[in-house]
């Protein structure tokens, strides 16, 4: 538990006293950001505000997990990297998307097949080496089984794994991506849903099933306590970037935060064999997706829109909700979704027999 509290506390003092420096430093450079010509007009005064800040939610993420280490004396493990190899490999994908945008003063950067190759390169290297790795028990990080808040009896095999693990995670970080349109609100969301996974990693390390044997509710995962130290980090580093990136924002995360923290949210979800779960706890992220996939669907088929405009805050923007109402309601949804996990994981467990 002392790992878990130094992990957060440490990815929240570097966040939070470490944004003011790179905010400084990106409008010494000229680093702001590019808004949507066909945005909410709002929107236009935010033009130049600094972004890519999600830097910083990288770099404190991995203080906190590797001071966390450090104080703990405990060995780092392949779960606990491999999820903070997706969370860097796409923070670097977002970085590059984020500096186009402001090398050629737009508001794209990479192609979209440029970037969904990236983080199927990310993916796929991850599904790759998350059948790897046993401990010895003969636990991999990842599985090859379907899971809900544990492993179904469905199988996708070693072939489908890698395939499986793209899909969850180019969808969960698109996901985010999409999010990531007021001021805090992508932010505020992903601090609840890593502090889900705190609960829910560290409930596993508590209930792990003894090796050669069974028990009430225990858990087949391999390395939870590590998973809950990079959720943990993860968490505090959201909250003290939140700190500054709340409205009226200081500085975006950008890209490079947004696919970063997605990509994390997936890879967590798989090694924590709460797959399916995922999509509870980030419910948020699945209405905001939702939106713009029901939008575009509508209006090829009708040249009419379901919304003022997608993704769906957008639409209440232009419904002439202040943006931080928009962002507190959200947040509040977000939160639901988040308890509402929670007491599926919890239920999940007392229906195999633990108290």
């Amino acid at each position: 538990m002392r790992g878990v509290l130094v992990a957060a506390l440490v990815a929240l003092v570097v966040s939070l006293l470490g944004t003011p420096s790179v905010i400084r430093l990106f409008r010494r450079q000229g680093y702001g950001q590019e808004i949507r010509e066909d945005g909410p007009s709002s929107h236009l005064t935010k033009r130049g505000t600094p972004t890519m800040g999600g830097t910083v939610i990288i770099l404190a993420a991995l203080a906190g997990y590797f001071v966390a280490h450090v104080v703990t004396m405990k060995g780092f493990t392949a779960s606990g990297l491999l999820v903070l190899m997706v969370m860097t490999g796409l923070g670097v994908v977002g970085f590059l998307d984020d500096y186009i945008k402001i090398r050629k003063q737009r508001s794209l950067g990479l192609t979209a097949r440029t970037k969904f190759a990236g983080q199927a390169a990310v993916a796929l290297a991850f599904g790759l080496l998350a059948v790897r790795f046993k401990n010895a028990d003969g636990l991999l990080p990842g599985s090859t089984f379907v899971s809900i808040v544990r492993d179904t009896d469905i199988s996708i095999g070693l072939v489908g794994f890698p395939l499986l693990a793209w899909i969850i995670i180019a969808a969960t970080s698109n996901a985010v991506n999409l999010t990531d349109g007021l001021d805090g609100l992508a932010a505020g969301t992903s601090a609840m849903v890593f502090g889900a996974y705190v609960v829910i990693s560290f409930w596993q390390f508590g209930n792990l099933c003894e090796p050669g044997a069974g028990g009430a509710g225990c858990y087949l995962v391999r390395d939870p306590l590590d998973v809950a130290l990079v959720a943990a980090s993860a968490m505090g580093a959201c909250f003290g970037f939140l700190w500054w990136n709340a409205s009226p924002a200081k500085i975006f995360m950008g890209d490079t935060g947004s696919l970063a923290l997605g990509g994390a949210f997936a890879s967590i979800a798989i090694v924590s064999r709460t797959e399916l779960l995922l999509f509870v706890l980030g419910g948020l992220f699945v209405v905001e997706t939702l939106s713009v996939i029901l939008q575009v669907a509508f209006f090829k088929a009708t040249r009419k829109r379901i919304f003022n405009m997608a993704p769906i805050h957008h639409h209440f923007e232009l419904a002439e909700w202040p943006e931080t109402t928009v962002i507190i309601r959200f947040w509040i949804v977000s939160g639901l979704a988040v308890a509402f996990g929670l007491g599926l994981f919890y239920a999940e467990f007392l229906s195999h027999g633990g108290s």
